[in-house]
């Protein structure tokens, strides 16, 4: 092969077009500005990486993330410098607290002036501690030739467990920098244009003996499953044959589907499971941090012998002691005990306990909702009959997603799940952006796998609260602009709900500053080509819902919360007591 330089000259922007090509990226997300062109004008120029205008750099990161977590690849944001890069570091920080391997690309002022604070246009004077401080990592490329060293680093690092953001800072003058004639392409080579891969952490097999030997004595085990058990899908079914029971957290829902009789799914902190938890005697915990808002603050009463499992051996002191803590990741430690595992068997009855405490905690899930088990029974029914299982359900953090979101709807596929983790308002909108411009990318690797067709429909369905649509309701322009399939459910009640019945519980019921102004959701949704339907009837949302999935392209089905009426049962926060 011919060396490039002798047919033409690549610039830094190119290279990183190039380096991104090589890692199988089809998908990037951003917002193009003087300090990124040359970066976007690659893009344009090779054609080969889908680019998606966002209408600002927090929207932008957060699709990117969303579409990491549907595609399970490593996805692009790219920013522009000081205030731009500032923009995206709120959704950087969700990616961060959701393990998404994302790599950010931002740009930064002429190299001459880096640094010095001598207020240089659009100048951050330490935009790279500022990065460091939201993800794992911040480099900075100062030349051609040091390129595609520095991205794959960066690769490498996000895509390593516990995977997360990495910037990479590049000045405008270096991005548009020539490679000298005289050096040598670093991507041309096969074996130096490969994508980068991670080896997957192995378990030591004197550890999983023991820890098969500790759990022979078991009769009732559980495994817990958190987002870092998403890839592990065949050997939890493996060892749910031998007789486990599984519960998820919010992250880990769908690697086992969730209708299935020995799921809890996320129903994790009901009164129902926390019975089961005493009845279990033994947890296997997976890739899960067991975090705050699903222990009630750590001191949910999980069952007494614990053990774990995660790539990650930072979490080994974290929450609850545990009898044994192996290192290893999810899929391959999972096999390994089933196969020591393979002559055992738990208590034959345990599978049915699991199904009567998940019928006993959507009971209690059921009657706080109201009217609204309404709207949950139906988006079952038609993910179920009419979508056929293929579907992916992004939630903001909002009052309806807390109080009932989170946990009923079903889901059947560990790409399934998509919602704010870090706690973040008005971050649902463009996550479902993402998923649903990534879907095809899932589809086609299940289909790979043999799971599946490409050619299946699969549709985004996204819940969000007025109070956070409106936030980044110019990501409408953005999914309309790119015909992303999506379905928001806009929960209108015309504020902050959640807050209000906190102000109800704690603050003597003193409403302030929760109820907002609220557009025409119709006229909104008109004047950006959008789809809309609005329900006032409970008893017509079936057809509602029904019609507002025809098509394709973005629909928004408006909630009148008004015209439903109130939850049961107020929430106020986190539970604090079962």
């Amino acid at each position: 092969m011919s060396h490039p330089a002798q047919e033409e000259r690549i610039n830094t922007g190119e290279i990183v077009a190039r380096f991104l090509q090589a890692q199988g990226v089809r998908l990037a997300f951003g917002v193009i500005s003087i300090h990124n062109m040359p970066m976007l004008d690659a893009f344009h120029r090779l054609g080969k990486i889908r680019f998606v205008p966002a209408r600002g750099e927090a929207g932008a990161a957060n699709m990117a993330d969303a579409a990491a977590r549907v595609s399970n690849t490593l996805s692009v944001v790219v920013t522009s410098t000081g205030t731009g890069a500032g923009n995206a570091a709120g959704a950087l920080v969700e990616a961060m607290t959701a393990g998404t391997p994302l790599l950010h690309l931002t740009g930064q002022i002429d190299s001459e002036w880096i640094d010095k604070n001598w207020g240089f246009m659009h100048e951050h004077p330490d935009q790279q501690g500022m990065l460091r401080a939201v993800g794992k990592a911040a480099f900075r490329i100062n030349s051609p030739q040091e390129a595609w060293e520095v991205l794959t680093r960066a690769t490498r690092l996000a895509l390593t467990p516990p995977c997360g953001p990495v910037s990479v800072e590049i000045a405008i003058d270096v991005q548009q920098a020539f490679l000298d004639e005289n050096v040598h392409f670093p991507g041309v080579e096969s074996a130096q244009s490969a994508p980068v891969l991670i080896a997957s952490k192995q378990p030591d097999p004197a550890h999983i003996a023991q820890l098969a030997k500790s759990l022979q004595g078991a009769q009732r085990p559980l495994l817990w499953l958190g987002g870092g058990a998403r890839n592990a899908g065949a050997a939890v079914q493996r060892l749910v044959d031998l007789g486990f029971g599984v519960v998820t957290s919010v992250q880990g829902r769908g690697v086992m589907a969730e209708d299935h009789p020995a799921s809890l799914g996320a129903f994790n902190l009901q009164r129902a499971s926390a019975q089961l938890y005493q009845r279990c005697d033994a947890m296997l915990i997976v890739g899960s941090r067991l975090r705050s808002n699903e222990t009630m603050k750590y001191k949910l009463a999980l069952p007494a012998r614990r053990f774990r499992i995660d790539a990650n051996p930072k979490v080994q002191t974290h929450a609850y002691a545990c009898e044994q803590f192996i290192e290893a990741d999810a899929d391959l430690a999972l096999h390994a005990l089933a196969d020591a595992l393979q002559d055992w068997r738990a208590e034959s009855s345990w599978h049915e306990e699991i199904f009567t405490a998940k019928q006993g905690a959507q009971q209690q899930v059921d009657a706080a909702v109201g009217a609204y088990v309404q709207l949950k029974n139906a988006l079952n029914h038609t993910v179920t009959h009419e979508l056929q299982g293929q579907c992916i359900w992004v939630r903001d953090i909002t009052l309806s997603n807390t109080m009932w979101g989170n946990r009923s709807p079903v889901l059947r596929h560990p790409r399934a799940g998509v919602h704010a983790l870090g706690g973040g308002i008005g971050q649902g909108l463009q996550m479902g952006v993402g998923a649903a411009l990534a879907a095809d990318i899932y589809k086609e690797k299940q289909a790979v796998a043999g799971v599946g067709s490409a050619r299946s429909a699969m549709k985004t369905i996204v819940l969000v609260g007025d109070g956070g649509f409106m936030l980044n309701v110019g990501e409408l322009a953005c999914a309309a602009q790119e015909r992303a399939d999506i379905l928001v459910i806009l929960m209108n009640d015309g504020g902050y709900g959640v807050i209000k019945n906190i102000q109800d519980v704690d603050y003597g019921s003193r409403h302030c500053y929760v109820d907002l102004h609220t557009p025409d959701f119709a006229q909104l949704c008109a004047s950006m080509g959008v789809r809309h339907l609005k329900s006032t009837e409970p008893a017509q949302i079936q057809t509602q819902l029904t019609a507002a999935l025809q098509g394709r392209g973005p629909t928004v089905l408006e909630i009148d919360m008004h015209a439903w009426g109130p939850f049961t049962e107020k929430f106020a926060g986190p539970p604090r007591k079962l």
